[in-house]
């Protein structure tokens, strides 16, 4: 059971009765009639392996007021395609899957790094652009986009309806919705990096630049790591997005660059939620949760630098500093929560893990100042439409003749 505490700066949207799901279905389906909805699914082809995948198809399979389904596939040959193509045929509603590396897609790639509007580098974040490029050129209806990963291990179908719901509900202003929950499994906490980095880092730089308003609105949400959010077509089609693990992140910089905080919101999507883990890979920067809090560092990073802070070596170290005392401090904060709460917490791990993300400070920082002239994100899709007009009557077609073969 929730608490009812609001932040003030963006709408907190608590779960605070349990309500029926299917009292919220019957609200969204009636909503659907004026503001048809589109699920995006960002998936690599060893998800549909698993067990997560299959459970979420199950629960989709039941939801009645969603008009479109699409599904990212990533790292898939054309046999796997036409695997995936049948793995989902049990969803009742209408889906398309994007083959991402097929002939035909892969060729619109080309045509748009020949005008450096492509993504960079494979990823969530490459996948997601490009469903959110297809939703605006297949499902010219749809007025709402949701999104969420397909690794969740404690998947339900009340998750998605109460995701939607602030942004489907006519009465309701608002034009983003981002999900938030409890990362509790085996019997401990998870969610290290938002725990240990992104909460005590945030506290850190607003200690070291003062009263920021974009750090404040950082600092409102519950859980700015989480894969879910929901939001209206229009912002979708402007927003610019890191093709990283910045994803999560820059997506709210973004909304929040084009939107007044007003019609923002977080909603709470379960009691607890669970997802594959990444390993710490302290030994490899390049990889697991090290490379997870660079690229989330430097997101943070880039968008101080746009609102005119200076990033310099003596700051840098200020924030480390900063940050390793108060993520400290936090570490004792959660092994009190842990233990009134009959979880184990392994402190020295934990410990571990902050120092590892201290010196990644520092190293995200320096590639920052390194490469000032990188564009690390994925252009927005209005500006590819002003480069190739008729780029999404293209994608349409790919992704049509692809599904139909």
């Amino acid at each position: 059971m929730a608490d009812f505490h609001q932040n003030g700066v963006v709408s907190t949207l608590h779960n605070l009765t349990n309500r029926p799901v299917e009292e919220l279905e019957t609200l969204l389906v009636k909503y659907s009639k004026k503001r048809p909805m589109t699920l995006v699914l960002p998936s690599l082809f060893s998800e549909l392996e698993g067990d997560a995948l299959k459970h979420i198809v199950d629960e989709l399979s039941h939801v009645p007021y969603l008009d479109n389904i699409v599904i990212g596939l990533d790292q898939a040959d054309r046999e796997q395609f036409q695997y995936a193509k049948n793995y989902f045929s049990t969803l009742p509603q209408k889906h398309t899957i994007l083959w991402n590396d097929g002939p035909r897609l892969r060729a619109i790639d080309k045509q748009l790094a020949a005008q450096d509007l492509a993504p960079l580098a494979p990823g969530k974040g490459r996948n997601v652009w490009y469903c959110f490029g297809y939703v605006l050129a297949g499902c010219p209806e749809t007025k709402v986009v949701g999104l969420h990963d397909c690794d969740i291990l404690t998947y339900e179908r009340g998750m998605v309806a109460r995701l939607f719901y602030p942004v489907a509900n006519p009465n309701f202003s608002y034009i983003f919705s981002k999900g938030y929950y409890a990362r509790i499994a085996e019997g401990k906490m998870n969610g290290r990096v938002m725990r240990m980095l992104v909460t005590p880092l945030i506290k850190a730089m607003r200690k070291v630049y003062g009263d920021d308003p974009y750090l404040e609105y950082l600092a409102a949400f519950r859980y700015p790591l989480a894969g879910e959010f929901a939001m209206h077509v229009d912002a979708m089609s402007d927003i610019r997005i890191p093709n990283d693990w910045g994803l999560e992140i820059g997506t709210l910089s973004e909304i929040r660059r084009n939107y007044s905080t007003n019609v923002i919101c977080q909603v709470e999507l379960a009691d607890n939620y669970d997802h594959k883990h990444q390993d710490v890979s302290s030994e490899d920067s390049s990889k697991g949760l090290s490379k997870m809090s660079i690229d989330i560092i430097v997101s943070i990073f880039r968008k101080m630098a746009t609102d005119g802070h200076i990033i310099s070596e003596e700051s840098l170290r200020s924030v480390k500093a900063t940050y390793l005392r108060t993520a400290m401090d936090m570490v004792e904060m959660y092994k009190h929560d842990a233990t009134i709460n009959g979880l184990s917490y392994n402190v020295h791990l934990e410990e571990k893990t902050v120092e590892l993300f201290a010196a990644n400070i520092i190293e995200a920082g320096h590639d920052f100042l390194n490469h000032p002239t990188d564009a690390p994100f994925v252009p927005r899709w209005n500006r590819v439409k002003y480069a190739i007009p008729d780029i999404m009557e293209q994608i349409a077609e790919a992704v049509r003749l692809d599904n139909e073969e």
